[in-house]
């Protein structure tokens, strides 16, 4: 018995051994170095190596392309900015974004169209022929009000379908920029800082101009104008429930500027007015409700009857 088990013993020891050899890792001793013995390097697939054998060639033998500079990836045209190549393994493939969108050419690695705001399209110019439909000249993108004058609504379009929006009170479309700004920074006939607000900053002298004076609407209690360096005016507004005191230049609550107390007269109530003005304190602690207990699902412990000793006589 005793030697069946020297037996396995020594079957597993060399086992374990030769598992060691064959990763490379037996050592002979304490600081020994690994074993150099070289083990034969194990054979690829012929039928493998066959098919991958062209396209390293072909990868090695790749000659760049305007279309592919590089055998993979997605490239832009060099004169339409909407169009641009996919490439795999040098062969290109033309594309086109969705009318009204540009190819972004910021990653070669990603295939990414985007709004002509974003990317720079001086050098290739040329876009495809528009898919106009209602309010929309293109399918895609960001589009200002047909009629001249109106400049603080523009149509957001996508896939030919339209959407109208309006800039907040004193902005107006920008259709370099596809968002509202200012109207002194568009740009464009007709919407400018004059001919929407029918205002002009008056003349001040230069001391005045470097500190953006402000000025009250003359027919809306609620907004003023500020003109910047003296003499570009753009349009402000107080919050709800506050006018433009022009005397000290800043937004109060309307009971506070006689020529104003009657602005919300026929808008909001007093009471409204008063909550507007001294809001309730936010509760900072929430009371939890009170917890409804259900009839207990626990089965009821047995009553312990405790008996009673027997008095001694």
């Amino acid at each position: 018995m005793a030697s069946l088990k020297i037996c396995i013993y020594a079957l597993l020891v060399g086992t374990t051994l030769a598992q060691q050899r064959e990763r490379g890792n037996f050592r002979v001793g304490a600081g020994h170095p690994p074993s150099q013995r070289h083990l034969p390097q194990r054979t690829r697939d012929p039928v493998q190596e066959a098919a991958e054998e062209p396209k390293r060639k072909q990868v090695q033998e790749y000659e760049p392309s305007d279309e592919c500079p590089e055998p993979n990836g997605f490239y832009p045209d060099n004169k339409q900015c909407d169009k641009y190549y996919a490439c795999l393994d040098g062969v290109p493939t033309e594309r086109l974004c969705a009318d009204g969108m540009v190819f972004n050419d910021y990653s070669p690695s990603e295939e990414k169209c985007d709004l002509p705001y974003n990317i720079d399209c001086s050098k290739r110019s040329k876009l495809q022929t528009p898919q106009p439909s209602q309010h929309c000249p293109r399918k895609n993108g960001y589009f200002g009000h047909e009629k001249p004058g109106i400049c603080d609504k523009f149509y957001f379009c996508v896939d030919g379908q339209f959407n109208m929006i309006t800039c907040p009170v004193g902005l107006v479309f920008n259709p370099k920029t596809g968002i509202c700004t200012w109207p002194d920074e568009v740009g464009v006939t007709g919407c400018k800082s004059e001919d929407i607000f029918e205002f002009s900053c008056p003349k001040v002298n230069e001391s005045i101009a470097v500190t953006h004076p402000r000025y009250a609407d003359p027919d809306d209690c609620q907004f003023f104008y500020v003109c910047v360096n003296g003499d570009l005016p753009r349009r402000n507004g107080c919050k709800l429930g506050q006018v433009f005191d022009e005397e000290n230049k800043t937004c109060d609550w309307a009971r506070k500027v006689p020529d104003c107390a009657d602005w919300y007269k026929d808008r909001l109530t007093d009471a409204e007015l008063d909550e507007l003005e001294n809001p309730k304190p936010k509760s900072t602690t929430t009371k939890r409700p009170a917890r409804v207990r259900g009839a207990s699902r626990r089965k009821p412990q047995p009553k312990v009857v405790k008996e009673e000793e027997p008095e001694e006589e």
